[in-house]
């Protein structure tokens, strides 16, 4: 498989290989004592580095080979879960609290639908789970929730098609490895949903593995500006996955893009709205799609709710870019309607608007979405971030990982909630050309060729923040990393069924409530 990249050919002539320290390389004592303080960090709030930049790439390619002596390659195959492990259950329901009660059991429903599906939702007890395993301190900035199904395609500003990382509820500076980690068990963990053999599932995820530590590799020898422009584009994407799917399939993916291409605000429009007094407003779908208006206790002042909410929006708007807020100001604040929605699966009960507003006219819309944004799962065990508004967080991490971001990407708080807590958000456009592949229809071949590129991705996505020299020069040439890999992810899977046994068997004696199937 050939390096998925749109970089420009000049880029690829300015990138230099940076030679990589061989079998028998002499290790520097600086880069002895670079290790170790990267090892140090492991006790401490990650943050990225920046003296970086005072190291050549010789002495970056050192010191990752150094830590290698501390914490093995091999190493990484290790889990046991300790006796004093908490209880998943436990963190889920410490999740749970200040979510809106009535949609938590909806958020259970959808965690027991499967294996799979419980595991998109405990990013909490896996970051729990990874802050007992080896780690060698080298910090990116990470997912946090960096699973299958978080990978997808959207529409860029120039309208490309990218393949790209799709959600970064929980992005915060840590350690690479839980990032690669969670992608690894999620393959390991959708191969046994859709029923693939023991050495199926293996051969995936050292793909995968192998995938990210040969494209850090590459992006170690480029530029800053190389890595930085570097992107997956949809026709790279079906170039990557042409032989690997059968005929029926690639007529899926090619019609899955096409119509990608359509899912758009006029087509949010279409679907969630309904046209009353000649005004488009959203339908309700409860307890899915809920208009503000039936949300409201009837003591409340409905106009002054719509004013904050309007105000908050106006705030908002100070987080883009000049030539974001012209093109927001062309739609003059006219908001058709507001609804709250309930998105995704490990975000159920979280708060969720979704507002239309409309320009020129009612041809005109545009959907844009208000996402609650609470500290991210791995701060317990990373450190808090340095933005105080965590939809700050999210925004200035997925703008540092992904290669290009909706273009109206912003937050705020709002300080009066209608429950009186004060509250951080971060805003986006609720569809703009999203598409995501269906995992479950995929056979061996198409999921290995699927994992190699969300590999490829994250290992981008790294590069961008970390030092990508060092984690380079750790992971070597050798197969060594990809087959502690595969062996986590194993045993992963296996804790991760356990898990969701013990969920399923809760909701069944009634510990707690589980809505299924909404």
């Amino acid at each position: 498989m050939s390096v998925i990249s749109t970089e420009k050919s000049s880029a690829r002539k300015s990138a230099r290989a940076v030679k990589v320290p061989a079998r028998a390389v002499k290790v520097p004592r600086q880069a002895t004592k670079h290790a170790e303080e990267s090892l140090a960090k492991t006790s401490r709030r990650y943050h990225l580095e920046t003296d970086i930049r005072q190291m050549t790439p010789a002495e970056r390619a050192a010191h990752g080979k150094a830590i290698r002596s501390q914490v093995s390659r091999q190493s990484h195959a290790e889990f046991e879960p300790s006796a004093t492990r908490p209880s998943p259950l436990d963190l889920l329901r410490q999740q749970s609290d200040g979510r809106l009660t009535d949609l938590v059991p909806i958020r259970y429903g959808r965690m027991l639908e499967s294996p799979f599906s419980y595991y998109r939702g405990a990013a909490l007890p896996m970051a729990a789970d990874l802050s007992t395993t080896p780690v060698t301190g080298l910090a990116v900035q990470a997912c946090g929730d960096a699973h299958l199904s978080n990978f997808g395609i959207f529409g860029s500003a120039e309208r490309r098609l990218i393949f790209d990382i799709n959600d970064f509820d929980e992005t915060l500076p840590g350690p690479w490895e839980w990032d690669i980690k969670r992608l690894a068990a999620s393959l390991e963990i959708a191969g046994r949903d859709n029923g693939f053999s023991k050495r199926e599932r293996a051969g995936i995820v050292q793909a995968c593995a192998r995938r990210y530590r040969a494209a850090m590799r590459n992006f170690a020898g480029q530029s800053n500006l190389g890595v930085w422009y570097a992107s997956a584009d949809t026709d790279l994407l079906q170039e990557q996955l042409r032989s690997r799917l059968k005929q029926s399939q690639r007529r899926r993916l090619a019609k899955g893009l096409a119509k990608a291409r359509t899912r758009d605000s006029m087509q949010a429009l279409e679907k969630l709205t309904r046209i009353v007094d000649g005004r488009p407003q959203i339908v309700a779908d409860p307890p899915l799609v809920i208009p503000l208006s039936s949300l409201l206790p009837q003591d409340i002042d409905r106009a002054n709710v719509r004013t904050e909410l309007l105000h908050l929006l106006d705030r908002y708007k100070r987080t883009l870019s000049g030539d974001r807020r012209y093109l927001l100001d062309q739609y003059g604040y006219e908001v058709g309607d507001i609804a709250r929605k309930v998105v995704g699966v490990g975000s159920v009960g979280t708060r969720c608007w979704i507002m239309l507003m409309l320009g020129r006219d009612e041809s005109d819309p545009l959907f844009l979405q208000m996402k609650e944004a609470g500290p991210s799962v791995l701060s317990q065990f990373c450190g808090a971030s340095k933005f105080e508004n965590q939809g700050q967080r999210v925004v200035e991490g997925q703008r540092l990982m992904q290669a290009t971001s909706d273009i109206f990407l912003g937050w705020q708080r709002m300080a009066a909630t209608l429950d009186g807590v004060t509250r951080d958000f971060y805003v986006r456009q609720l569809r703009d050309w999203k598409f995501s592949l269906d995992t479950q229809a995929m056979v061996p071949a198409g999921m290995s060729e699927y994992g190699e590129v969300c590999g490829w991705t994250l290992a981008r996505a790294h590069a961008r923040s970390g030092d990508r020299i060092a984690i380079a020069a750790y992971l070597g040439n050798s197969d060594a990393f990809d087959l502690a890999i595969a062996e986590f992810a194993a045993a992963y899977a296996d804790q991760n069924e356990r898990d969701y046994a013990a969920l399923d068997e809760a909701a069944k004696s009634g510990l707690i409530l589980a809505q299924r199937g909404v």
